[in-house]
């Protein structure tokens, strides 16, 4: 069977497995499948034709609102969970042996049982996954605030109704990936909580005091992985506030359908530096994760695979409508892609 190999390797920039596997289907199916990833994958200024079953782009703002309400649903009771049942992580002068007494106090009837005491593992790992909806929380946060006063969107600017509902899924699976350790715990410490809460009543229930360095002082306790996924996440996180800065300060006039070849920062190297951006942040949240749950992995090969397709049709159309485009940038990856 005669293969398009440029039309194969455009269908991905991860190796040789993609022109394997697509190999094996027919030709026609090949082209079918490579208009549907690019279509889907397309947004703003790469969508082509029909707008039929597309969405103004500023919808990116609801993927955010939600990342940041999902997020702080599943952050603040986690941190709970950890503050009453999870010190302390270790060993040190801010012991707090009775931390849960603070809280609840006398008997726990319908709370988890007291003569379990939490391994040192199974504290670590809430504290890390506290740690990781913190970051998540930070970026999101940051998104929403950019989608309302730095991009300024265009009438025209869409993007296809699937990659919106993909967004929108994505953007619920992150923190909830990122909780999964944990979650099924924490629901059964509030179930405990509430159920002690009806019996007692409000009068019998003891006042909630908070020791800042028992709130935060674990965070600091936590392993090498985290502190330099950490430090990835934040690499990446200031140079896209900067590239999305650069975008908006192109567009000053709101509305304008005129584009401009944006320059500095990352765009020194790559048409896409904000989604290269995104990628290192994922890659720090996956380190800061300690590479061992798979949900995390497969939330950054989905980032991967999906801004490689976005980037390489960005290119292709920045490379189409400038003639004096830099040839030396890449789409996404600097100096590869």
């Amino acid at each position: 069977m005669e293969l398009d190999l440029a039309l194969l390797l455009r269908l991905g920039w991860t190796g040789a497995i993609v022109p394997i596997v697509v190999a094996l289907l027919p030709l026609p199916f090949v082209r079918f499948l490579h208009r549907l990833v690019m279509g889907f994958a397309s947004r703003g200024k790469t969508i082509k034709g029909n707008t039929r079953f597309t969405v103004p782009q500023r919808f990116y703002l609801h993927f955010y609102v939600l990342a940041v309400i999902l997020t702080t649903c599943l952050l603040i009771p986690t941190w709970f969970y950890a503050y009453v049942e999870m010190t302390p992580l270790s060993s040190g002068p801010w012991s707090y042996s009775t931390v849960a007494s603070h809280l609840v106090g006398g008997s726990h009837i319908f709370s988890f049982d007291k003569a379990h005491s939490p391994t040192l593992g199974q504290k670590y790992k809430v504290w890390q996954t506290i740690f990781l909806l913190l970051l998540m929380e930070i970026q999101a946060v940051r998104r929403v605030h950019e989608t309302l006063n730095v991009f300024h969107y265009s009438p025209s600017a869409r993007m296809h109704i699937l990659g919106y509902f993909t967004g929108l899924f994505f953007y619920v699976m992150v923190p909830i990936s990122l909780a999964s350790p944990c979650i099924i715990d924490v629901i059964n410490f509030l179930r405990g909580q509430i159920a002690e809460f009806i019996v007692k009543g409000r009068d019998r229930m003891p006042d909630l005091r908070i020791d800042p360095p028992g709130l935060v002082g674990p965070l600091f306790s936590l392993g090498w992985c985290q502190w330099v996924g950490a430090a990835v996440f934040f690499w990446g996180w200031f140079h896209q506030l900067r590239c999305h800065s650069i975008l908006g300060s192109l567009r000053e006039n709101k509305g304008a359908e005129e584009y401009i070849i944006p320059y500095g920062d990352w765009f020194s190297y790559v048409s896409c530096p904000h989604y290269f951006a995104e990628i290192v942040i994922y890659a720090g949240v996956l380190v800061a994760s300690g590479g061992n749950d798979v949900t995390v992995w497969l939330l950054f090969i989905f980032v991967v695979a999906n801004l490689s397709f976005a980037a390489s049709e960005t290119h292709r159309w920045y490379k189409h409508k400038f003639e004096d485009y830099p040839h030396n940038r890449r789409a996404i990856i600097p100096f590869i892609y």
